[in-house]
């Protein structure tokens, strides 16, 4: 095994996002457009490095490092376990986790975390990335962990497991915003009160980003009620990023991180800029969504 490896593990944005059913354990059924952050643009991704070796440890350093929580209970271990119950043999070696992204922000980034480090192992053992203990250990994890595996827009229908192919969307200038509030999505699922059952088609974008916007526009995220009721500071985030020029703005996944969807990256800097000015107390992060 060589090493150190490097992975990015970036923001999951929930473009849309219906509530089609509660399943008799416990879990939602959904039907959601991903997108993830452009590797371009660091500062909306975690970064998780690994060192090979026979023991597993796991160190977390960053600006969001304190919110992390028991280190024991973190997803890159239970990713790490995961794979190592699979393949026999394997070396999980030392992780570092350079954690940038909030936590409980309606973001993924413990799904994206334990995705690159699932990505990590399989580079130091030799493993192809669709080999099936990867996915198999994907899934063991979390319920959209699957779909931080290869970060690229897609349609995410069930509890997350079932995957359209790559969707080729063109990038979407965007800005993301988190008030500073953490959500966590228990509470905003035992709040959810609307469950209507109906799914959205995929979108026809394939080289329309003007069509793929109005579309979006016309779309929803069925957990931003009841995530505006627990923190009505998400309300206040929406209108900052309309009045910044946003043609769509909408909650990410269980909140209470919100995007907005811009014209071009020019746009969505400016209005980023302009956003952590006014509340400096917001992480704000310009970015492109693919």
């Amino acid at each position: 095994m060589a090493g150190p490896l490097t992975e990015q593990a970036p923001a999951k944005v929930n473009l849309t996002l219906r509530v089609l059913r509660r399943r008799a354990d416990g879990y939602h059924e959904l039907d959601s457009l991903v997108a993830f952050a452009d590797a371009a643009f660091a500062d909306a991704a975690d970064v998780l490095t690994l060192h090979p070796g026979s023991a597993f440890a796991l160190a977390v350093t960053g600006p969001n490092a304190d919110a992390c929580g028991d280190l024991s209970d973190n997803l890159v271990r239970k990713a790490a376990d995961a794979l190592a119950a699979r393949v026999p043999g394997l070396r999980p070696g030392r992780f570092v986790l350079d954690k940038r992204l909030p936590v409980a922000a309606g973001l993924g980034g413990g799904s994206a975390d334990a995705a690159a480090a699932l990505r990590l192992l399989a580079r130091a053992h030799g493993l192809a990335a669709d080999d099936v203990r990867v996915i198999k250990a994907a899934r063991a994890v979390g319920a959209d962990v699957s779909v931080c595996l290869d970060p690229v827009a897609r349609m995410m229908r069930g509890i997350g497991h079932d995957l359209s192919p790559p969707l080729g969307m063109p990038p979407l200038p965007a800005v993301l915003v988190h008030p500073g509030e953490a959500l966590p999505t228990r509470e905003v699922f035992t709040a959810l009160e609307r469950i209507d059952g109906i799914s959205a088609a995929a979108p026809q974008i394939l080289g329309a980003p003007q069509a793929l916007r109005a579309w979006l526009a016309a779309q929803r995220n069925d957990l931003e009620p009841p995530a505006l009721a627990l923190r009505p500071v998400i309300g206040a985030v929406l209108a900052a990023l309309r009045e910044s020029g946003a043609e769509v703005a909408r909650m990410s996944g269980s909140g209470a991180t919100c995007f907005g969807i811009f014209a071009d990256i020019a746009t969505a800097r400016a209005a980023a800029q302009t956003l952590a000015l006014r509340a400096p107390g917001w992480w704000v992060r310009a970015t492109l969504l693919r």
